[in-house]
């Protein structure tokens, strides 16, 4: 089919976040389709984010016109009581293994949709010897991180809350490490083959340690425990810049979510 129109994806965009902003670059690139912001009521696909309990408290009635949509790499972030909303979309992808037992699934094969943005830049930054500092959006004014980077020259401090979320990628993308409390931030090390460490994410909402342990186990890492703020400097000091360890997990995880992409939403142009 040759589409005219958009793709309309939903996206979480009430605060600025780089990695809720290239949910549309991802799918864009994979779709061959431009991308529009869609509502809940309208939208055609879910992708990257932990976007189960909006979908389970926004999709709970059938649409009386259109088709359900798609859930694509979406990950959950704690129990969903009612599972009667999955008879209202269509699911073709789960970030994680956890995110499958929380909607009482059995998928075998998982990933993260920020997995696939180094292939949608398509760009690949020249490595730095810098390590980077990725405080999730809702700390990124925290007085600690700030003091840490102006005292440490090779950190730099990176803030999600850029608008121009294609930026902000490539800043990780240039590093030759990663320390981040954003899980997008370790999501687009580990598409680029940037070694990473997890930081403690501080409470910064609800299940927030669960989304990482759940993308963790979709790509086989071992992700253990985040470190503390107070052992960043120690950890950048000796930083790891090698292959990761667990690239084939990585390389298994992006061939699960093109494959599952849903066909009938690509562009697909006749040959002339």
């Amino acid at each position: 089919m040759t589409y005219t129109a958009p793709l309309r994806l939903f996206w979480y965009k009430k605060e600025q976040n780089f990695g809720d902003a290239i949910s549309a670059t991802i799918v864009g690139h994979v779709s061959g389709r431009d991308v529009t912001w869609s509502g809940h009521n309208a939208c055609e696909m879910y992708a990257l984010g932990s976007l189960m309990k909006m979908i389970k408290n926004n999709q709970q009635d059938p649409r009386e016109k259109g088709r359900k949509p798609f859930v694509w790499g979406t990950g959950a972030m704690s129990g969903l009581a009612d599972l009667e909303f999955l008879k209202n979309v269509r699911v073709a992808s789960l970030r994680g293994p956890l995110t499958a037992v929380l909607l009482q699934r059995d998928d075998r094969v998982f990933g993260d949709t920020g997995l696939l943005i180094a292939d949608a830049l398509g760009d690949r930054p020249a490595r730095e010897d810098v390590v980077g500092l990725v405080p999730h959006m809702h700390f990124a004014d925290d007085p600690r991180f700030a003091k840490i980077a102006d005292e440490n020259p090779q950190i730099r401090l990176i803030d999600v809350r850029n608008p121009d979320a294609h930026n902000v990628v490539a800043q990780i993308a240039s590093c030759s490490h990663v320390i981040s409390q954003s899980l997008h931030g370790l999501v687009t090390a580990d598409a680029y083959g940037i070694p990473n460490t997890w930081l403690d994410p501080l409470g910064i909402h609800g299940g927030a340690m669960l989304k990482f342990y759940d993308y963790a186990a979709g790509i086989g890492r071992a992700i253990g425990n985040p470190i503390e703020p107070s052992d960043i400097e120690q950890v950048a000091r000796a930083a790891s810049t090698g292959a990761l360890g667990y690239a084939d997990g990585i390389a298994a995880a992006q061939e699960a979510l093109y494959a599952s992409f849903p066909n009938g939403q690509k562009q697909q142009e006749m040959d002339a």
